[in-house]
């Protein structure tokens, strides 16, 4: 995990950062200065949590792109300006991004994932990786686990979106609120919230995990009906990304929503409804706010070590627009 050995704010750091060092600690916030993190894929969802983990104040961010400014883009990507039409994806947000905060280092990357060698990921502590295949997402955590980096999977079909975190074994601080009994004995009974900080380890699995999920088990049919099919529909649009080597399109939409609902007769038959497919076209501004701000959150609280970070898969239901966390694969 990141180390804090030997960083130092600056003055005009701790000024920038009072608010945040109030909130989770300067010993947090160090880990935070000294932390490489990567942004792989700036889409819609991309570019938010780019721009929340850029305002906490790491000390790089690389954008990794190898896609150009489409149109679609505008819907949820503000980073890239109008201009930026047909160009790279990475290098038209950098100018925004760093706009955010000058005191991060930031770096715009136009190869293509799938062409980085294992080594290259290992000069980061933690890997986001947005809009890639399974193939890529199983080899880069892959690597990840190895080499003891943290890895995190996102992405956001229309106004489904998820994310999925590989943590391996984390170590964190979190604080605890208990009632502790002030009043003298024979004394009506009166008590006061003391917080203390204790130390906790959260052990999390391969993404494998999801790959191996069984959706048609019976202990799984209760939370089927709780929190509804979104665990199922994340495998289907993977799939579909997978076969097809791009996700749904507006301007395909009635051909790709008939592959969708066979993708879904072949992998999860009677599990998710018609009309779940009918939001996944095309990013949209406020879901990607939602999960990209989550993800965002969960990337801070992983390099800070403050407070206990998703355990391990977090989902955003367009239709009841809440989001809520699945544990998959993990030791009860």
């Amino acid at each position: 995990m990141v180390e804090a050995n030997g960083i130092e704010l600056t003055e005009q750091e701790a000024e920038l950062y009072d608010r945040q060092i109030r909130l989770w600690g300067l010993d947090s916030q160090k880990r935070l200065r000294a932390a490489r993190i990567l942004i792989a894929g700036v889409n819609g969802l991309g570019a938010e949590i780019a721009k929340n983990v850029i305002l906490s104040g790491v000390k790089a961010v690389t954008l990794l792109d190898n896609q150009v400014v489409h149109e679609t883009d505008f819907c949820s990507q503000f980073l890239a300006p109008q201009d930026s039409l047909g160009t790279n994806r990475a290098e038209a947000s950098l100018s925004r991004a760093q706009q955010l905060n000058p005191m991060v280092e930031l770096k715009a990357d136009t190869e293509e994932l799938s062409k980085k060698t294992d080594e290259f990921f290992k000069g980061f502590d933690v890997v986001c990786i947005i809009g890639a295949n399974t193939e890529q997402l199983l080899r880069i955590d892959s690597v990840c686990r190895e080499a003891g980096i943290k890895f995190f999977a996102a992405d956001l079909w229309g106004m489904f979106g998820f994310s999925f975190a590989d943590l391996q074994e984390h170590n964190f601080a979190e604080d605890v609120v208990k009632h502790k009994i002030v009043s003298k004995p024979h004394e009506k009974t009166k008590t006061e919230l003391v917080t203390s900080t204790v130390k906790r380890t959260l052990t999390y699995p391969a993404y494998q995990v999801l790959l191996d999920f069984d959706y048609k088990a019976p202990s799984y049919a209760k939370k089927l009906k709780r929190s509804g099919p979104a665990l199922p529909m994340l495998r289907v649009l993977q799939k579909f990304r997978d076969d097809e080597k791009r996700d749904p399109l507006y301007s395909e939409r009635e051909a790709d929503l008939q592959k969708l609902l066979k993708m879904r007769d072949e992998v999860a038959p009677d599990l998710v409804p018609d009309s779940a497919f009918v939001h996944v076209f095309a990013q949209i501004s406020p879901a990607a706010a939602i999960v990209g701000g989550a993800v965002a959150h969960e990337i801070i609280k992983t390099v800070s070590q403050k407070e206990a970070p998703h355990h391990n898969v977090f989902l955003f239901d367009p239709e009841s627009c809440c989001g809520f966390i699945e544990s998959v694969g993990v030791d009860a």
